[in-house]
């Protein structure tokens, strides 16, 4: 259910905020622009807090998201404090001490710890902010590559499995009931029947043992690291519901697919990819294998893919997964991604001799 801006302010202020602070509460106003939660920055007269409704629909056990941040904190209070250059944002209990609240309507709200005087991006300004970003994601790796992956749940089931999103696409395709005979669609579809022989090709990794699941964020696009207003420097990773069991490779290479897309060419910037991929090798190094850097290439590929496949289906679907403000928004955000990976399979030799660049880098580092 969406609220209008008064019901939810007036709605969050009655139902949820004072389950979380027995402060007045003076001012909610919506925060960044994620498309699946609801999220909202609240000032009290005491202290800011962040107040999110978990989307029940995209993450079915919302326990589950917060069990997962949970286990986050508890692993990063094991650490030394100069082991740690990033901060997890701390979970803010309920009035009787639990660790989100359930409304009337069975949706799951959580509060968070405000990072105050820090800021997300849009856009990479300079080289700097580029090694921030590869530094701190392969620095979230590092400090989980030791955790009990066990312990964690996997929130979202099939995510980034890209063989289950092909076969979930054919299956919609098949269900559709508009005209599938336009320019914009047909391109699509063409494009997808084009690549889905290399759909297989982290997973088939994965089976064959030769990748390994490790913590991983999940969403690490550049709106989710938080830079420090007066340094500049990344102080944090949000948005952590994707946290789970996964490929690192998914990770980094959405990172790159976010960072690196010229958006109104759609294409691939390989000049900033590799500061980013030096900076992050350098960090992550120390826990990358042969195959970590064998399948890098394949991953960076992939990803744009999967996500074009995503927006495509979801636009066949009728907009039921990713928040749209028209009707052909899905699609358009599709024919981006594919337009980007076809950037990236011209660039291939380019950024293969990329990642050979940033390997020798990382073993000069740690060696």
């Amino acid at each position: 259910m969406q609220f209008s801006g008064y019901s939810l302010l007036n709605q969050l202020a009655r139902q949820v905020c004072k389950q979380f602070s027995n402060s007045a509460i003076n001012e909610i106003t919506t925060l960044g622009n994620g498309l699946i939660n609801d999220t909202f920055l609240v000032t009290t007269s005491k202290e800011q807090f962040v107040l999110q409704r978990i989307n029940s629909q995209i993450f079915p056990q919302p326990d589950w998201v917060m069990q997962n941040l949970l286990l986050l904190c508890q692993h990063i209070r094991q650490k030394k404090t100069a082991e740690i250059k990033l901060k997890v944002p701390t979970i803010l209990k309920t009035n009787d001490q639990k660790i989100f609240y359930i409304d009337e309507k069975n949706a799951y709200w959580r509060a968070l710890e405000y990072i105050k005087d820090s800021a997300s991006k849009e856009l990479i300004q300079n080289q700097k902010e580029a090694e921030q970003v590869g530094f701190a994601l392969a620095h979230f790796h590092r400090l989980f590559s030791n955790a009990s992956i066990e312990l964690f749940h996997d929130t979202l089931p099939g995510f980034h499995i890209t063989p289950r999103y092909f076969q979930y696409y054919q299956h919609i395709k098949k269900q559709y009931q508009g005209t599938c005979d336009s320019d914009k669609t047909q391109w699509c579809q063409e494009f997808i029947a084009e690549f889905r022989e290399k759909i297989h090709i982290l997973e088939k990794a994965r089976q064959q043992g030769l990748l390994s699941d490790r913590i991983i964020h999940g969403d690490p696009k550049l709106n989710n690291f938080l830079f420090d207003i007066q340094s500049n420097k990344i102080v944090s990773l949000i948005d952590l519901d994707t946290v789970k069991p996964g490929l690192v490779h998914y990770d980094i290479a959405d990172c790159l697919r976010s960072c690196c897309h010229i958006n109104n060419s759609n294409t691939f910037d390989l000049e900033l990819c590799g500061i980013i991929l030096n900076s992050y090798l350098q960090e992550a190094g120390v826990f990358f294998t042969n195959h970590d850097y064998q399948f890098l290439y394949p991953a960076i590929q992939l990803i744009p893919f999967e996500l074009g496949l995503r927006f495509f289906t979801d636009y066949l679907e009728g907009n039921q997964y990713f928040k749209v403000t028209f009707p052909e928004q899905n699609l358009n955000r599709a024919i981006a991604q594919f337009y980007l990976c076809e950037s990236i399979t011209a660039q291939e030799q380019e950024i293969r001799q990329l990642i050979v660049k940033g390997r020798a880098v990382a073993f000069s580092t740690t060696n």
